[in-house]
């Protein structure tokens, strides 16, 4: 009997060493480059330990999954876990029962259209343009907010968001509707509305605000220039909704030119007066609070100052003057920018022509 007693002790021992070994000692049995693990959704403890061990992240599958069962209160989640360093199974335990999966950040710039936005999930490898372009343009999941919007475009709200590595397109319009669900809602609590349009019309003012200035202090003014030639029923002659409507044609090259400015859509605010019929970009707070909120002012007009911001006119001689000192502004920087190729100690002006990047003064002249 004691011969039998101690074996058995002993044959717990090694047991014990065994699981000791398997579940404290860190463990890499992958490449320096790291692996990824998907676990599916509804996988059994026995096939994930399988998994690990597969991918060389644990060193037993059977002590992974013993462990695993010795703590059933905890789930193991679903998702895509990434593993780059030797780490104990203890420690991948925890990573799976806290759900701590891989994610990428996504930067998504204030101002960026849907176009935009598609152009850079692409690059960064999420998705592929046409499938984010075809999920934003799908206004199913803003119609209760927004009943007129023609798609998504304006509420994909500009944020850093996590994604893991290829994500839908679908989730991906969905995380971005969802801020801005968010984030309206704390912007139209704030603010005391005095707008008078739908939500949809406020965010597309919200838009137009945001690609005319770059600068937050500005952007009640430039709307409040907007709701004054809404109210005269003046066409606003915004540069962006021009090349909005090319982008929806697929004619933009990449920069506005005076030719374009007749194209014939109804974004096209040189040839239709209000607003257009959707955003033409995804505002941020403070455009969406200046929509909301136009600053009260006797401006009817704005032109690019080559510095970021904008001269702003009361009248048309005012804002033909506003458009000479921009164009003479214009001229000298380029003078400078040319000397300064022949003599290298010359400094570059710094400045911008506006903030949707064109030279053409905007709001123009009325017809």
């Amino acid at each position: 009997m004691r011969r039998l007693l101690g074996l058995l002790f002993v044959g717990l021992l090694v047991i014990a060493g065994w699981l000791g070994a398997s579940l404290l000692l860190p463990y890499q049995g992958f490449s320096s480059q790291g692996t990824y693990v998907d676990v599916p959704r509804g996988a059994s403890r026995r096939s994930i330990a399988g998994l690990l061990e597969s991918a060389g992240v644990v060193r037993n599958r059977w002590a992974f999954e013993i462990l695993s069962r010795l703590r059933p209160r905890r789930t193991l989640e679903a998702g895509e876990y990434f593993f780059d360093r030797p780490v104990t199974s203890l420690d991948v335990f925890e990573t799976l029962a806290s759900g701590r999966v891989y994610v990428r950040e996504l930067v998504i710039p204030e101002g960026f259209s849907m176009f935009d936005i598609a152009a850079l999930v692409e690059q960064q490898q999420f998705t592929t343009r046409e499938e984010f372009l075809a999920a934003a343009s799908n206004p199913a999941p803003i119609r209760d907010l927004a009943p007129g919007a023609p798609s998504l475009e304006g509420f994909l709200f500009p944020a850093t968001y996590q994604f893991p590595r290829h994500p839908s397109a679908e989730d991906m319009v969905t995380a971005m509707v969802k801020r801005f669900r968010r984030e309206w809602a704390a912007v139209s609590s704030e603010t005391t509305d005095t707008s008078g349009l739908s939500v949809n019309q406020a965010v597309t003012l919200a838009s137009l605000v945001e690609r005319e200035t770059p600068k937050p202090d500005e952007r009640p003014l430039v709307a409040g220039v907007f709701a004054n030639r809404l109210r005269e029923r003046l066409p606003l002659q915004c540069d962006p909704t021009v090349v909005y409507a090319l982008e929806l044609a697929g004619k933009y090259s990449g920069s506005l030119q005076a030719a374009s400015l007749p194209f014939e859509s109804p974004y096209n605010t040189y040839r239709h007066t209000g607003l257009p019929p959707g955003p033409i970009a995804n505002p941020g707070s403070a455009s969406l609070r200046a929509a909301l909120d136009p600053q009260k002012t006797d401006y009817f007009y704005f032109v690019a100052n080559t510095e970021g911001g904008h001269l702003f006119g009361k009248t048309l001689a005012e804002h033909d003057r506003n458009v000479a000192l921009y164009r003479h502004r214009l001229a000298e920087e380029r003078t400078a920018e040319s000397a300064s190729k022949s003599d290298p100690s010359t400094p570059i002006p710094s400045g911008s022509t506006g903030s949707a990047g064109n030279a053409a003064p905007s709001p123009r002249r009325s017809p």
